[in-house]
């Protein structure tokens, strides 16, 4: 598996923070980021977002917040992604 690292978040303080990366043979995103709190876990996992969809978030999966000043970062990680899937299909 080889990651391709696109961006971190402009204010970390150099701790662990929100980070973005495209995997390069699935050109999945891969995000690190804060786990929500408590209080938007519960509002996702009560809510029927998609008619006919089961509620809650999975044991195997996580929520993450991702801070709005990573859109740039996020949307340049989808551009990787879309060229590195064009790249793999041709």
């Amino acid at each position: 598996m080889t990651l391709r690292f696109v961006g971190i978040d402009p204010n970390t303080g150099g701790e662990g923070s929100p980070t973005v990366w495209v995997e390069e043979e699935s050109a999945d995103l891969v995000l690190q980021g804060e786990e929500a709190e408590a209080l938007l876990l519960q509002m996702i996992g009560s809510t029927q977002w998609v008619p006919a969809h089961a509620m809650g978030v999975p044991a195997h999966e996580r929520v993450i917040r991702i801070p709005v000043r990573m859109v740039p970062i996020v949307r340049e990680a989808c551009d990787v992604a879309e060229r590195a899937q064009r790249d793999t299909v041709r």
